[in-house]
């Protein structure tokens, strides 16, 4: 008997809640104001990388964690009003909607589980149903929820605006294309925008910079003198079209105008070397980032220099010839502690340098000086 109660009881709770929103009117939803606040901050990291803030990795992981915001703000905006008619026929449905739940859930549902239910099988915990759990989706489903999105509606400007970069990462280079030009219709012209049409434009032509992909750094610059990564770009189509000078001009005005520390500055070196065909010079620390580092506690004094450190590993990987920097690299990591690290960076100048006997000498004289043998 007490059993049936039970039953009762809950019953009768799973009619008061499938009843509860029966009777209540719709209402709205804040979506509205969220979409402007998410559309704000997509502009404020285009901002950001265009001024050299933020790197091109961290600007496209933001864009995606802020578009799945704005995606979920997009599905909750308030649906137009509706017409009395309207109104009226929802109210009908709705009590017999009512009806039907007071008839059917009491009565229909214990012959339905009956029928097709399996109470004698033990329950399976939620965590083993799941396929994938939530924040964990592979970033094709991420990019194909987006897709969808944009498929009902395709004049969303900031989802195209997000979807872009994920192309350009994934090597979907014309989508990428087709994704930039959507955004600059329905989001307005800007010299990061023209930019990153550009950047799809010439990754689509296998890093060639094509008539069309010039034309938008040209309109990029024109918007923006300092747009950096157009003038990258239009300093590499003069270098393609064999004008060597040219391109080391707009690239040592790049250098020279460009904020300090900016995340690009080392292949922009890296350009200037080739086309000027003289080695690649690693720079040292600024008047700033020796004042900045007086300031700096241990652990952020550490973190710089082993940002410094990786990023001379980076170029040495890049460009395997230059020997003064594998002797800084090797010192660096012995310095640091990382004796596995120093042994590791001797053994690869040794066979970036495997062709010059004198240099891979002073690398070997460097690890016995280190004690770094055995």
């Amino acid at each position: 008997m007490i059993l049936w109660c039970i039953f009762a009881l809950m019953t009768a709770a799973a009619i008061f809640a499938v009843m509860w929103p029966l009777g209540r009117h719709a209402q709205k939803t804040g979506g509205g104001s969220d979409i402007v606040v998410y559309k704000d901050q997509l502009q404020e990291i285009d901002r950001d990388r265009s001024a050299g803030l933020i790197g091109e990795a961290e600007a496209e992981a933001a864009r995606l964690e802020v578009s799945r915001r704005l995606l979920a703000a997009a599905e909750t905006q308030p649906p137009p009003a509706a017409s009395p008619v309207a109104t009226q026929r929802n109210l009908q449905r709705r009590r017999a909607a009512a009806v039907a739940v007071l008839v059917i859930l009491p009565f229909g549902a214990p012959g339905l589980y009956v029928a097709l239910g399996s109470p004698n099988i033990a329950g399976e915990p939620a965590l083993a149903r799941a396929d994938t759990a939530p924040g964990h989706e592979s970033i094709d489903k991420l990019v194909g929820q987006v897709e969808a999105h944009l498929a009902r509606n395709p004049d969303d400007g900031a989802g195209w605006e997000v979807l872009a970069p994920v192309y350009m990462r994934l090597g979907r280079f014309d989508d990428a294309v087709e994704a930039r030009k959507k955004a600059l219709v329905l989001n307005g012209d800007s010299a990061a925008r023209e930019a990153d049409l550009g950047e799809a434009e010439a990754a689509a032509a296998n890093g060639v910079v094509t008539a069309n992909a010039k034309a938008a750094f040209e309109r990029a610059v024109a918007r923006d003198p300092h747009e950096s990564k157009a003038r990258y770009f239009l300093g590499l189509a003069a270098e393609q079209d064999g004008n060597s000078e040219e391109a080391a001009a707009i690239w040592r005005a790049l250098l020279a105008d460009g904020p300090a520390g900016a995340p690009w500055t080392g292949f922009v070196r890296e350009a200037l070397a080739r086309a000027t065909n003289t080695p690649v010079v690693a720079p040292g620390p600024s008047a700033n980032d020796v004042a900045a580092a007086a300031n700096m506690s241990q652990e952020q004094s550490n973190e710089m220099v082993g940002r410094m450190v990786a990023g001379l590993a980076d170029r040495l990987r890049e460009n395997g010839a230059d020997l003064e920097g594998w002797l800084r690299l090797v010192r660096a990591y012995a310095v640091l502690g990382d004796r596995d690290k120093a042994r590791s960076a001797a053994a690869d100048a040794k066979r970036a340098l495997a062709d010059h006997p004198e240099e891979i000498k002073r690398i070997d004289d460097l690890v016995k000086g280190l004690g770094l043998e055995g």
